[in-house]
């Protein structure tokens, strides 16, 4: 990622949160990238356009385009705002997936289903009303409008012994599906944006990327069809914690404290050094997670199957989905 001025930002997933890093330290529109955000019913949706190659480069994402949900309210396990915001996803899936309603799609949740944190995927797959097999067996006048969707949990290289993307790519070249849609956990620059915010991306996804894995890539150009990919940040790397709270109390105690004052005079890359000095010897590349993570990648796993139930069968009312569900 090129950040002007020596600035570290850490690894983050999600575009808004690196184009608004970049955007802070350089004060100024980034080139190849356009940021747009509004305001919703208790939560705000932010779309990253980025555009060619200067866009890339400028915030270290493929171009393409990403929106953001965000609501912190969603700490509140608030049913109202869980449902409206589910809603507003199901919108915006609709918008990127634009195929007919009966084009089959493939949706792959991603992660470890035994590892919480990694496990919003598995989760979203257990929800999804999968309906590929029944569309020449239910009746039409049952049938109604359901689009023809399988689902699948590859489950991680670690416990298989395959690749995640060679599983995909079988299942894609056999089943033929028009578009794939693919779940997994994200990693976020900032505590605040774990199990409060979605992201929605038509680039693709690389599985195991928020712990900085090299896996092959889930896009257009691997799986010759589009790729949809739908996130929640439920990790945080150790090291931006310690960086933010060292910049926070340098801040509130400048002149205050020698210690904070020698801190002070240090610059970004410096800081990042000294605390990769600390945590790497003794705990690697650590990430962390809140303490009830099974609470809120239940909540999301909920709230994202709900959205895509929505937006894949478009028309089926809720409570022919509760029907076939």
């Amino acid at each position: 990622m090129a950040i002007s001025q020596g600035q570290w930002h850490p690894y983050t997933d999600l575009a808004s949160e690196a184009a608004g890093a970049v955007q802070g330290a350089a004060r100024q529109q980034l080139p190849g990238v356009t940021v747009q955000e509004e305001q919703g019913d208790g939560f705000t949706v932010t779309r990253v356009h980025v555009h060619g190659p200067e866009g890339e480069q400028a915030i270290g994402k493929a171009p393409g385009r990403y929106v953001t949900i965000e609501a912190p309210g969603l700490r509140e396990r608030n049913l109202d705002l869980q449902e409206r915001i589910s809603q507003a996803l199901a919108r915006e899936i609709e918008a990127l997936l634009g195929l007919p309603a009966d084009a089959p799609v493939l949706v792959v949740g991603l992660g470890n289903a035994r590892a919480t944190p990694d496990a919003l995927g598995p989760r979203v797959v257990e929800k999804i009303l999968v309906s590929r097999h029944l569309r020449d067996v239910v009746p039409a006048e049952l049938r109604g409008d359901l689009r023809p969707v399988a689902a699948l949990a590859p489950g991680v290289l670690g416990t298989t012994g395959v690749e995640t993307g060679e599983v995909i790519q079988g299942v894609v070249e056999r089943i033929r599906p028009r578009a794939v849609i693919a779940v997994d956990a994200l990693a976020a620059r900032s505590v605040e944006r774990i199990g409060t915010a979605v992201q929605l991306a038509d680039t693709g996804i690389r599985p195991g990327s928020g712990l900085q894995g090299r896996r092959v890539a889930l896009d257009a150009e691997s799986l010759g069809v589009p790729v949809i990919a739908i996130g929640v940040p439920t990790v945080v790397h150790a090291a931006t914690i310690a960086y933010d709270t060292f910049q926070l109390l340098a801040t509130r105690l400048k002149g205050r404290n020698a210690f904070f004052d020698l801190y002070a005079q240090f610059g970004p890359e410096e800081v990042r050094r000294l605390i990769d000095e600390v945590l790497t010897p003794a705990v690697g590349s650590l990430v962390v997670t809140p303490k009830g993570v099974d609470e809120m990648v239940e909540d999301m796993a909920r709230l994202i199957a709900g959205a895509l139930n929505a937006a894949l069968h478009k028309g089926v009312t809720a409570k022919e989905l509760m029907r076939y569900v």
